[in-house]
């Protein structure tokens, strides 16, 4: 273990077991430590040294723009350098960072930018999922078309009062990029240390929405501590990390795992290598170019993108030693066999986590790493109850997953009565997820509460059936959503992307789940697809579902045929 070898350079932590910090004081700390490559980039990189430097500078323009303490400052920028730069530079002077998520569509990002009370938005005029910025914000914005200075009041946001944007799009209400940076030099280096010595540990340093796959994004309030302290944990317990490592992902910076893993990487020195916008041949090249040690795909929607792409086969990953992944267990073993000198964990987490709540250790067997999320990280405490209980159920018992710790959340920003709801008296946090936990405590997790059908009387987990079905060798990815039944109430409905080059029907993948799943949990339709409704990372199940609804209803239809005589 690490641990163990606190006193060697090429294992040092950065941060002890029971120490927390800042991100600015983690941060600072790094860069006084380490000179070598903190972010690697496809087109930039930066050093320890030169990220510390370069939020510096962008925290002074901030103060020069007037941003206060515990006010909210949003990112809508280019995945790269200065969007780790921004984040530690809002957190030096006490501010709160809103990463926003481009995919949002202008309702999504109106209620994101008016909910976070959010006074200033730092963007970039082009982004990959959104080439055209600002006529997205002007969609978003109305009150911006007639703005002609760049002091704002607009009716949408009342708080917003100003726009900096990174580009070259002219607009009288926008504050340049290049200006910001300037103004940075009005302000003394003494104001910025003046502002990050009230700076607590459990302030908030990031509000990240969720990605609203139900309804409108919560904002979810994450404290300094919950992020450092949770890079730490996951760098030594489970990742082994020392300064040599170059940590890989393509999760995006907007979205919580994206972010966090550079604080993993922080807390011992290693490089984070991130794809940018994800392409799998670019990101082969990467993985390659840069010697990565560990890949943290998370989401098997991004890893099979990879393996199947044909630049893989020529591929020369032999430095990889550890890769994180999510998925069900069928799926999983067929990927660790893709690269078997690349021991391949499992987790289970959500943002409300900071993360990832348990993760699998390279030490335990192929079974226990794909089939289980692994032991919860120390210092978070989790328990398996009855649903909208607080009693516990026997190891091996499905019910919901509850939590607490130093990792979790503090409550979701402007919505008391939700974050009422979601934690009980003594502090546990009830997830909304069914799993089980084995006799020696590690966490297996099956679905969503809303995830779970009732057919007929019997529960059904969308991904039992999920993972049997990509066991067909035809199917690539399936995703399983309820469909309104007057017989069973709901039936399962399967969306289903062929591998390419590979053919299926319906009634070729119905006969492969017949006899082989009980037939109350056989799809009774399947729905071919190409492309997924995607937020973030996370496929969109309701609007599946809603889609499915919609189809039925237009046809008429109200009760699934039936499957055979046994279905009665």
């Amino acid at each position: 273990m690490i641990s163990d070898n606190m006193g060697c350079d090429d294992s040092y932590l950065l941060l002890g077991p029971v120490q927390a910090s800042t991100f600015a004081d983690s941060l600072d700390e790094a860069a006084g430590h380490w000179s070598h490559t903190a972010l690697a980039f496809p087109e930039e990189r930066a050093t320890y040294p030169d990220l510390a430097s370069r939020a510096d500078h962008l925290a002074r323009g901030l103060i020069a723009l007037g941003v206060e303490a515990n006010e909210k400052v949003g990112i809508l920028l280019s995945q790269g350098v200065d969007y780790f730069a921004f984040v530690f530079a809002i957190a030096k002077i006490g501010a709160v960072s809103v990463p926003l998520n481009p995919r949002f569509k202008a309702k999504e990002l109106r209620h994101v930018i008016s909910h976070s009370d959010m006074t200033v938005l730092v963007a970039s005029d082009s982004l990959l999922e959104m080439p055209d910025v600002l006529d997205v914000l002007e969609e978003t914005l109305p009150s911006l078309i007639p703005a002609e200075g760049p002091e704002l009041r607009l009716e949408e946001a009342p708080l917003l009062r100003r726009v900096v944007m990174n580009g070259e799009t002219p607009r009288d209400y926008l504050v340049k990029f290049s200006a910001l940076l300037d103004i940075a030099g009005t302000v003394p280096d003494e104001a910025v240390l003046y502002r990050r010595a009230s700076v607590a540990i459990r302030d908030t340093a990031i509000i990240m929405y969720t990605s609203g796959t139900t309804a409108d994004p919560k904002g979810v309030m994450l404290p300094h501590e919950a992020l450092v302290r949770h890079g730490f944990t996951i760098a030594q317990t489970r990742f082994e990390l020392t300064k040599n490592d170059r940590v890989w992902s393509a999760l995006p910076l907007h979205h919580i795992g994206g972010m966090a893993f550079f604080f993993t990487c922080m807390a011992a020195g290693a490089t984070y290598c991130h794809t940018a916008n994800f392409d799998p041949a670019r990101a082969i090249d990467q993985l390659q170019r840069e010697g990565c040690t560990i890949a943290i795909p998370a989401f098997e929607t991004i890893w099979l993108a990879v393996l199947n792409h044909p630049d893989f086969s020529q591929a020369d990953l032999g430095k990889l030693r550890l890769i994180h992944l999510l998925g069900v267990p069928e799926r999983l073993a067929q990927m660790q066999a893709v690269l078997p000198h690349a021991v391949q964990v499992s987790s289970y987490g959500a943002t409300e986590c900071s993360s990832f709540l348990s993760m699998g250790k390279v030490n335990e067997s192929l079974e226990i790493r794909t089939t289980t999320g692994g032991h919860p990280i120390p210092g978070i405490h989790a328990r398996v109850v009855a649903p909208g209980s607080t009693q516990d159920l026997p190891n091996g018992e499905l019910g919901e997953i509850i939590y607490r710790g130093w990792s979790v959340f503090t409550g979701y920003y402007k919505d008391p009565e939700a974050t009422s709801e979601a934690f009980d008296s003594e502090g546990w946090f009830h997830s909304d997820d069914l799993g089980t936990l084995d006799p020696e405590g590690r966490i297996t997790y099956v679905s969503r509460l809303k995830d779970m059908l009732k057919v007929g009387g019997e529960n059904v987990a969308a991904a039992e059936v999920e993972g049997h079905l990509i066991g067909h060798p035809s199917v690539l990815l399936a995703q399983v959503v309820a469909a309104p039944d007057t017989r069973y109430t709901e039936v399962p409905a399967a969306f289903i992307q062929l591998a390419e080059g590979e053919s299926a029907d319906e009634e070729e993948l119905m006969d492969y789940c017949l006899g082989a799943i009980a037939t109350f949990k056989v799809p009774r339709y399947f729905r071919f697809v190409d492309d997924w409704p995607m937020s973030g990372t996370k496929i969109k199940k309701h609007v599946l579902r809603d889609q499915m609804a919609a189809e039925l209803n237009t046809a008429g239809i109200t009760e699934a045929p039936k499957l055979s005589s046994r279905d009665r």
